[in-house]
């Protein structure tokens, strides 16, 4: 199950959430059911909330089956990756030569397009997480909102951070400061002040603002990974000389078409599985 929680009051603790459950992909072609909840249960662990999508059906192919209903515009399936970084550059010492490693990737997706009014009046703070129920239980399986961060900053408590929650991501401030210092030359209490900003885990994001990374939500095309490089570098890099991808949509679901062509069989990962592979990758939010 895959959840993007919404808190509204800045208590770090959500208020709102949205729960994406697929159908089994043995059981044929795929579908997505759509689910939101308010209030205490928000912030607890399961799969009840009121249907607002039902039977979304999943694309495998390069045309996007969009589901319409009321207020929601719903995407799941196979889209062009729109992250943009030198993945190489970043495992050679942060030394960067625009080599795009997800140029011609393709990703698993859900995309949910909702008015500003579902989100409230003011400032919310967002993230998304993935549960795992195969033991019949739902494991927290990993999180996040500002991208990079749980590859670079969280170094041997990266168990305990994915399966954390932002109400509790002070702990976190002294991994992160200690990342600071060893990458950026921080001294220890500029980097505790640094690490401060960056915790909790939550995209901030002012509906009644246009969207730009980091102030103020993300776009497809806001370059975060230079955003981060400078933060976790101390302003020594500033960029991977990557920049967006050009085959983005200006219609929903916004991502373009795969590179590739994906034909469901028993054989093939479904695409429950191939989500929980791409939400761990590098710059996943």
């Amino acid at each position: 199950m895959y959840e993007l929680k919404i808190d509204t009051n800045g208590d770090a603790v959500a208020d709102i959430a949205y729960r994406v459950r697929f159908s089994p992909s043995a059981d044929g072609p795929q579908t997505a059911t759509v689910r939101r909840v308010e209030g205490a249960q928000a912030a607890e662990t399961g799969d009840s909330g009121q249907v607002v999508i039902e039977a979304a059906p999943v694309s495998m192919g390069r045309d996007a089956r969009v589901t319409e209903a009321g207020r929601y515009r719903f995407f799941a399936g196979w889209r062009s990756d729109p992250f943009f970084f030198d993945t190489r550059g970043a495992l050679n010492g942060l030394q960067f030569t625009g080599d795009d490693f997800f140029i011609d990737k393709d990703v698993c997706s859900i995309v949910l397009e909702m008015p500003n009014s579902a989100l409230g009046p003011k400032r919310v703070g967002l993230w998304a997480r993935t549960l795992d129920g195969a033991g019949g239980v739902w494991v927290q399986a990993d999180r996040g909102a500002l991208p990079a961060q749980a590859v670079f900053l969280v170094g041997s408590e990266r168990d305990g951070y994915h399966a954390g929650e932002p109400a509790n991501d002070a702990r976190f401030i002294a991994v992160f400061a200690h990342a600071l210092e060893h990458t950026g030359g921080y001294a220890p209490e500029e980097a505790r002040r640094v690490a401060e900003t960056l915790l909790p885990d939550m995209l901030s994001y002012d509906p009644t603002r246009p969207a730009s990374f980091p102030s103020n939500g993300r776009t497809l095309t806001d370059d975060v990974a230079d955003a981060f490089l400078a933060v976790l570098t101390n302003g020594k890099v500033t960029g991977d000389k990557v920049g967006p991808h050009i085959d983005l949509l200006a219609e929903f679901p916004y991502l373009g078409p795969p590179h590739n062509s994906y034909v469901q069989s028993h054989a093939t990962s479904s695409i429950a599985t191939e989500l929980r592979k791409a939400s761990r990758r590098l710059g996943s939010s």
